[in-house]
């Protein structure tokens, strides 16, 4: 079965939805907002009418003047078409590189450097906001506007309606198909250069852990745009014809009343979102009750976001499944939590390396192997690497060895392979072993924390930066005793959820926090002040 839905070994984006649409027909895919170059299409939509939008933008691209092998930057408010405007890309031969729309206009200029002259899908809110004061002319080869304002900064989709249709164009599969950017957490953010071929490597063992639900369960995604991952998700629930959500807004408000009209069996989002969703475990309606399956990546979860979301499934033997990766590799490693379970996890295990597609290793501060259950620098091996770092091949080259990776990240394989980890190499603080384990029992300690991040001060002392549920003041009694089996930490300091740093996919920016912290610009509540 699977080689019938991935028989090339190779992932063209451009043409998913043509052949899911072949296969699978007028499956229903529903969206939270209409697309912006196609408001009139509404939010009920189907398989076939994705694949035409996706056929009738690759149109106006070549309408415009973009060609085969040439890089398009798509950098636009945040909206499914950021996707499709991928998938057209690659369709007529381009190489798509989509850009957060969280990013900076002072990072997106240094990309636009980077990618060396690409054409730019931008729309005009973000030239009057983020990209002002960039020269959007002078860093690309053409601007072109999503949605239906005009700018006189590029020339609108929109203008080029009725543009002929064209043959897709195949690329060879090892060529470049697509350029995402890493989260950002360290700096700017690095260009990862894949291809069809490293995209299917990628693919292929998320389509076979997803094999249980294949075609049955609607499947919700409320996930960043441009990452990887959403590719990889659609991949996998496209080839299989499942009916869909997909999600711009994470806000639990929002989500609650569009899950209790279409009961998902399945959602994907990201780990800091589904700490927010904890709100729809006693929402009206119980949103959350026809979800069978909770799929999660990007980073670890907490093991009391694990708890609950699966207390409030109605669904026969819920699981929450878990999968590790980085995205320069993809998928690393994968477990699966039941209602059961989730009662005695670990939140620092990640799972088991996926057998068959990846190997890792735990390596010493010489670079030589350690024995289970020895801390170490964690590397991998997997054929679904990036090529490169566009415009860095240097800096790329420098975390190979020979062909294994490092990850940067520290952790441990125990006595039966599991893995797990313990924090980020530059993340360390020498009096704590773990920051992500204190983490995770400050959360399941103290149910009103949205978030929590333990930062070094400048003289090295672990700092608690916390986020409450509504922004609640702490209650300082209920934290001395939370913490009082902890190594020492600091007094708490309290910002807003909204004022925390976050990359594209939600990961807190911990360099940036500690970095805040210490020219003394993190927004602090003041918890003296009530909180308005």
């Amino acid at each position: 079965m699977l080689q019938k839905l991935l028989p090339e070994r190779a992932f063209f984006l451009g043409l998913l939805f043509e052949k899911a649409a072949a296969r699978h027909g007028g499956v229903p895919v529903t969206l939270d907002r209409p697309l912006d170059t196609f408001p009139e299409r509404g939010t009920n939509l189907t398989y076939v009418d994705l694949a035409d939008v996706i056929d009738d933008l690759a149109a106006r691209l070549w309408a415009a003047g973009v060609r085969p092998t040439e890089r398009i930057a798509v950098y636009k408010s945040a909206n499914f078409d950021i996707s499709l405007t991928v998938c057209a890309a690659a369709r007529i031969g381009a190489v798509p590189v989509p850009l957060s729309p969280a990013l900076s206009g002072e990072i997106i200029n240094e990309l636009l450097h980077r990618l060396d002259r690409p054409w730019l899908v931008t729309d005009a809110d973000k030239l009057d906001g983020d990209l002002r004061g960039v020269d959007v002319t002078g860093l690309t080869s053409g601007v072109l506007l999503a949605g239906t304002r005009p700018h006189e900064a590029g020339r609108s989709l929109v203008d080029l309606a009725g543009a002929p249709r064209r043959a897709p164009v195949r690329m060879h599969p090892t060529q470049p198909a697509l350029i995402t950017h890493t989260s950002g957490t360290t700096g700017v953010s690095k260009l990862m250069v894949h291809t069809a071929q490293t995209l299917f490597h990628r693919l292929l063992p998320q389509q076979v852990i997803a094999w249980p639900v294949r075609g049955k369960e609607r499947v919700a995604l409320c996930m960043s745009f441009v990452h990887s991952r959403f590719f990889h998700s659609l991949g996998v629930f496209v080839n299989y014809g499942n009916p869909m959500d997909i999600l711009v807004d994470p806000d639990p408000d929002s989500v609650g009343p569009i899950f209790t009209r279409t009961r998902p069996g399945l959602v994907e989002t990201h780990p800091n979102n589904f700490i927010q969703w904890e709100d729809l475990v006693d929402a009206p309606g119980s949103p959350l009750a026809s979800v069978r399956y909770y799929s999660t990546t990007f980073d670890a979860i907490h093991p009391r976001t694990i708890q609950r979301l699966l207390g409030a499934s109605r669904r026969k033997s819920p699981l929450m499944v878990q999968l590790y990766g980085q995205s320069e590799t993809g998928p690393i490693s994968g477990w699966w939590y039941t209602t059961k379970s989730a009662q005695t996890t670990d939140g620092r295990c990640v799972g088991i390396p996926l057998p068959g597609f990846i190997r890792v290793r735990v390596v010493g501060p010489d670079g030589k192997p350690v024995r289970r259950g020895r801390i170490g620098h964690l590397e991998v091996r997997s054929r679904g690497r990036v090529l490169t770092y566009l415009g860095e091949d240097e800096r790329y080259r420098s975390q190979l060895t020979g062909s294994w990776w490092r990850l940067g990240d520290m952790g441990y394989l125990n006595r039966w392979g599991l893995l797990f980890l313990t924090d980020r190499d530059i993340d360390k603080i020498d009096s704590v072993d773990s920051n992500l384990e204190v983490e995770d029992v400050l959360l399941s300690r103290l149910e009103e924390l949205l978030e929590i991040v333990i930062v070094a001060s400048p003289s090295g002392e672990p700092v608690p930066v916390v986020a409450t549920r509504r922004d609640a003041p702490i209650d300082m009694d209920r934290w001395k005793e939370a913490v009082r089996d902890l190594p020492p930490l600091t007094e708490p300091v309290q910002v807003r959820f909204t004022d925390l740093p976050r990359t594209s996919t939600w990961k807190v920016q911990r360099v940036q926090i500690r970095r805040m912290f210490e020219e003394g610009t993190l927004p602090v509540i003041n918890r003296e002040t009530p909180v308005d």
